[in-house]
């Protein structure tokens, strides 16, 4: 398993994450939990909105059924949405959400809290005072955000004092936009336009570890781009690539996102062990700059 640097933390935390939204859904989550680990995935990913709590629960109560100890993961969730209603980044409800992950995942402790969504109606001094209270309590070890661009993060770091460490962002072949935009410098056309502020400059700028979320989707939730046949081009080199490199193209499409030098974690939402086993070693594979723009261009982009 390919290790990354964990923001600014200093600490090694492995390329792969495992998403935790479908584990409610999952057939046998004790088996998820320990082919994950045993792959080298020791990060899990959850939110206090998967499954309206269920997922934290789930995954406690397959931890127990295991021999692995809480020490030995690394556990994030994320607050701050309110599902239909609003987003909240107020210090009442990023305490109470966090009280209430612990409580489900049976844990003293989140390795990393994300705030996720961006709150318009933030008051960063509530954040920066319920961080406060979770640092000193112990109960949150290392914090940062969720699909928010460079001037959003700069005024929660005005008043917050913890280190925003990372910043969940969907990204994937079929999601280039931050890339697009860099590449796309001095052009008129729609791969010039910034959606982000430079998000992953920024990122790059300031040790923000970007976790790509929903890697392997395409549209808005429209379904997963491997094996589609709306796509012909990609996925016949994907396929050939993974020939290649004794991978698979869910395997290529993730090392694609790994071999960019921007510090990137690929969250794996899949609950398919085999498919956990094939990202986990994709890790390992070092893809070539030629091949990477490859993928890139087949996949509808290009360069200018």
């Amino acid at each position: 398993m390919k290790n990354v640097k964990f923001g600014t933390t200093g600490i090694d935390v492995p390329s792969v994450i495992l998403g935790c939204m479908r584990i409610n859904n999952a057939e046998n989550p004790v088996k998820v939990i320990e082919t994950a680990v045993e792959n080298g995935i020791t990060f899990f990913d959850h939110a206090d909105i998967y499954g309206k709590g269920e997922c934290e629960s789930i995954f406690a109560d397959a931890l127990t059924k295991t021999n692995l100890k809480r020490e030995d993961l690394f556990v994030q969730s994320k607050c701050g949405i309110v599902p239909g209603v609003m987003f909240d980044f107020s210090k009442e409800h990023i305490i109470a959400s966090v009280e209430g992950s612990l409580k489900r995942l049976k844990t003293d402790y989140l390795d990393a809290l994300l705030l996720h969504r961006p709150d318009t109606l933030v008051e960063p001094e509530e954040v920066a005072e319920a961080f406060e209270h979770l640092a000193k309590s112990g109960k949150v070890k290392h914090f940062g955000v969720s699909n928010q661009k460079p001037g959003q993060i700069e005024l929660l770091k005005k008043y917050v004092e913890q280190p925003l460490v990372a910043n969940q962002l969907q990204f994937g072949i079929k999601h280039t936009e931050m890339i697009d935009q860099g590449i796309h410098v001095n052009m008129s056309d729609a791969g010039s336009i910034d959606h982000d502020g430079e998000i992953l400059e920024y990122s790059r700028l300031n040790d923000m570890t970007i976790q790509a979320w929903s890697p392997y989707q395409y549209g808005f939730f429209e379904g997963v781009f491997i094996n589609n046949d709306k796509f012909p081009e990609l996925n016949a080199v994907l396929s050939e690539l993974a020939e290649k490199y004794n991978t698979t193209p869910t395997g290529i499409s993730s090392a694609w996102i790994l071999r960019h030098p921007a510090n990137m974690q690929v969250i794996a939402g899949t609950m398919n062990l085999q498919r956990i086993e094939e990202i986990a070693k994709a890790s390992e594979v070092t893809m070539t700059r030629e091949d990477w723009y490859r993928v890139y261009m087949a996949a509808g982009n290009i360069l200018p």
